[in-house]
């Protein structure tokens, strides 16, 4: 299955600029799943201000904030955190390490 990303809450200004609601921080999600084995990374990015490419606060959409946030973070660390994934989703899967005691409790 593909990565997933999802947006969690965006923080605003009220006011910026003359302009009102303006996006700065996105709290995202990004997730791969296959069968019931799920993993998760979450973290927030900043983001610069939106100059001419505003949109008004009722008008935006998650996918505007998920290429607001994946464009802040970089293409290069947007692999490196969906490559994180697919490790910790194949050692889920396929454990390579293991804890315990053997004998019983």
């Amino acid at each position: 299955m593909s990565h997933v990303w999802t947006v969690q809450a965006l923080d605003y200004a009220v006011s910026s600029g003359g302009k009102t609601n303006v996006v700065g921080t996105v709290h995202w999600r990004a997730t791969k799943t296959q069968g019931d084995d799920i993993v998760e990374v979450y973290g927030t990015v900043g983001l610069a201000d939106p100059g001419d490419t505003f949109i008004e606060w009722a008008k935006v959409t998650q996918a505007d904030a998920i290429a607001w946030a994946k464009a802040a973070l970089g293409s290069d660390e947007v692999t490196r955190l969906e490559a994180s994934l697919d490790a910790q989703l194949t050692e889920k899967i396929t454990p390579t390490t293991g804890s315990g005691r053997p004998w019983a409790a």
